[in-house]
């Protein structure tokens, strides 16, 4: 096993053995966080549901209130028509065919891709290449519309879509290290607010079971789940 280094012992002397509230959470991640870069803080969820069943999948998109500190680079395969809208909402790539070439050749040097229902047919015999990268447009997390413009807006500004894993955990990023406690907390909260609207009729019982905050190379922090299970 893995000795932890002075800075490891350190942080994990700050984490009581206690759940936390998101506030709080927040506030002792940037304080047990001691890396010379900006590391992303993330949520692990633990939910009541099984993946297996259609009616317990848990899948959906927030707007981070404060965004995510990341430059999320935006790939929009558009037709002719919808490359200036595009490219004037903030897309990083605008195209279409060069960039379905260049997909088929192994570029995936994107995070999100956008792109119109007519678009759909041609990265259908993409779908091996952008799905194990989660790359794949979908009309449920807002990246297949005729509003580009719009798509391509919220994504750059904090949009984010999550999805609950086959051990019925979501993993999700809610900020950066850097960002004040206030907006991590803030950011946290309006992800599991929007969990917790998303409940399946399927799931019975507690549907929340456990709340876990960390950062990158952090010890995670216990969240009291108690305030987003009785809503």
């Amino acid at each position: 096993m893995a000795r932890l280094t002075k800075k490891q012992k350190e942080a994990t002397s700050k984490v009581e053995d206690r759940a936390y509230t998101v506030d709080e959470a927040s506030a002792l991640i940037k304080d047990i966080t001691n890396t010379n870069f900006d590391p992303s803080v993330d949520l692990a969820v633990r939910l009541n549901v099984d993946p297996r069943k259609a009616n317990q999948m848990v899948r959906g998109v927030v707007t981070l209130p404060h965004g995510t500190g990341k430059d999320v680079k935006v790939l929009a395969l558009v037709t002719p028509d919808k490359e200036a809208e595009a490219t004037a909402a903030g897309a990083d790539f605008v195209g279409l065919d060069e960039y379905l070439d260049k997909i088929k050749g192994g570029w995936t040097d994107v995070d999100v891709i956008v792109t119109m229902p007519s678009v759909m047919g041609k990265l259908g015999p993409l779908g091996r290449v952008l799905g194990p990268r989660g790359l794949m447009p979908n009309p449920k997390t807002g990246t297949v519309t005729m509003d580009v413009a719009k798509a391509v807006s919220d994504v750059k500004s904090g949009k984010i879509d999550f999805k609950v894993d086959k051990t019925g955990i979501v993993h999700a990023a809610v900020g950066k290290a850097s960002f004040d406690a206030d907006k991590i907390a803030g950011n946290a909260k309006e992800l599991l607010t929007t969990l917790v609207k998303l409940k399946p009729q399927g799931s019975k019982g507690v549907y929340i079971k456990s709340i876990f905050m960390s950062s990158t190379m952090s010890p995670s922090v216990e969240i009291d789940t108690k305030r987003f299970s009785d809503q």
